[in-house]
């Protein structure tokens, strides 16, 4: 079933090559016809689009109406039609500009006529999870850590590599000091975006979190001393800083994260993840963010502040990063990374140190030679700079918390018929993957191999442990996973998780 909707544009200016006198465009007509399908709103309308201009209603150039004028017409909610703009835009279908609106890009004709989509389509009948599941298709990659590269603008992202390639050329290898036009970028961006005042010198930019830890073990001198890790916690950090001489004491989180009563006086260091406790959600709270900095400061522990998708809460405030709270320079390294807010394929990672530590991260980045790569430094700070992180965030905060929601209440309505005691879902609020928890005599190892054999890839806890002790669970991300297929990945995992729980 079709509906149809007769669409007035909204009137816009342009400038006349002859003179200066503004006119004004005649109305452009759009009819919408949206699929009567259980498509997401946003994909029908995004089609829709280009059906128009595959129909040559619509041609490159044409403004679209405003998102707040298109959902009037269409009587569903503005953010529906945001999405479905945000969609055309970063598949190249459409450009847009401040002051100009939405406009129809150059080649989305011809594009449309060849029916390139706007999105991955899946062509797997949710209504048929066991068919599908013995389908390639019908794969579902739940593998957390992964941000959905996809989402990022196509036109900015060129755009900033051209801008970098276009800078001179130089010999000079970057150290420490190096990359001033992104150290000076993401100086304003953790300012508006984490509550952290640092100075552009005050960053170091490193190739990935792992070079920042192993510079980290180095400057501070933590081969052969206690560092605090949490339990389960992030293992390739624990493998690079046990890898680097530092002997990691393992201790369980909580509901609220790391427990700063579990910290000794004879701990060098301790690694931690507040804003999203990596892998089981937590967010620490205020009172032991407080205290964990408080008691460092005073014990002279140095606290590792792995930030690592800080950039992504849904129905919740932001919370300080422990950088940024009172005597948190003087105790606090603070490490972020790109790979988890763009895509895991730039190897970019900061780090903001207390300053008595700055003279030995110099010294260990000279004797590695670990160092970022010039023209991805400067194609990052245009990224910034040019407000396409902003944008990019944005859009995909909507997008995450739209697949979040599909997912969470999809997994939610398949345990509702378990009716098992520590069965659940945590980890919500924020980041890019929730926790599916499960009463520990289950075997999650073999819970996730079967889920393999059903095509659904999805580590378990154990991945995350380092003793047969702690929690059981899956680890689930959903970054990755359309709200289409929601439905079809929860079924599959109920299914499993019904048969190992009976």
């Amino acid at each position: 079933m079709w509906i149809s909707f007769q669409i007035h544009n909204c009137e816009y200016r342009q400038t006349s090559i002859v003179g200066s006198m503004p006119r004004i465009s005649p109305e452009l007509h759009l009819t919408l016809r949206l699929p009567d399908t259980d498509a997401p709103l946003r994909h029908r309308i995004a089609e829709s689009i280009l059906d128009e201009i595959r129909g040559g209603r619509m041609r490159p150039g044409d403004p679209l109406p405003s998102t707040r004028a298109l959902a009037g017409h269409l009587t569903v909610a503005r953010a529906s039609v945001v999405d479905a703009y945000d969609e055309l835009c970063s598949s190249g279908y459409a450009h847009a500009r401040a002051g100009s609106g939405t406009r129809i890009a150059p080649g989305a004709d011809v594009a449309a006529r060849a029916h390139v989509a706007s999105h991955t389509i899946t062509r797997t009948s949710e209504r048929a999870p066991q068919a599908a599941a013995a389908t390639p298709e019908a794969r579902w990659d739940l593998t957390p850590g992964h941000p959905d590269p996809g989402l990022i603008s196509t036109t900015d992202w060129r755009r900033a590599w051209r801008s970098a390639a276009a800078a001179p050329v130089t010999s000079d290898v970057p150290g420490p000091d190096g990359h001033p036009e992104l150290r000076r970028s993401l100086a304003g961006h953790l300012r508006r975006t984490r509550g952290i005042a640092a100075r552009p010198d005050e960053l170091v930019i490193v190739p990935g979190v792992g070079s920042a830890l192993r510079t980290l073990v180095a400057a501070a001198g933590l081969s052969g001393r206690d560092v605090v890790f949490e339990e389960p916690g992030y293992s390739r950090a624990r493998l690079v800083l046990e890898a680097a001489g530092a002997r990691t004491r393992c201790v369980p989180v909580d509901d609220d994260g790391l427990d700063p009563a579990l910290l000794r006086g004879a701990d060098a260091a301790a690694y931690c993840t507040p804003a999203h406790q990596y892998p089981m959600g937590a967010r620490m709270p205020v009172g032991r963010r407080a205290r964990l900095v408080a008691d460092a400061a005073a014990s002279g522990t140095l606290i590792i502040e792995d930030d690592y998708d800080g950039e992504f809460r849904y129905d919740v405030s932001a919370l300080p990063a422990l950088r940024s709270i009172d005597r948190g320079s003087d105790c606090v390294a603070y490490v972020g990374t790109a790979s988890k807010i763009l895509t895991p394929a730039v190897r970019v990672a900061w780090v903001i140190a207390p300053a008595a530590l700055r003279p030995g991260i110099v010294r260990a980045l000279d004797t590695t030679g670990e160092a970022c790569c010039a023209i991805t430094a400067l194609a990052l700070a245009h990224f910034l700079d040019s407000g396409a992180l902003s944008r990019h965030l944005a859009r995909a905060s909507r997008t995450y918390a739209a697949r979040r929601s599909a997912f969470v209440a999809a997994l939610q309505q398949q345990l509702s018929v378990v009716g098992t005691d520590g069965v659940g879902v945590a980890g919500i609020e924020a980041g890019l993957h929730v926790v599916l928890t499960l009463p520990r005599s289950v075997d999650d190892v073999a819970l996730a191999a079967e889920l393999q054999d059903h095509g659904v890839t999805v580590p378990s806890l154990a991945d995350y442990r380092t003793t047969d002790a702690g929690p059981r669970g899956l680890v689930c991300g959903y970054a990755r996973l359309p709200e289409s297929q929601a439905r079809g990945a929860a079924e599959a995992i109920g299914r499993v998780v019904r048969r190992h729980l009976h």
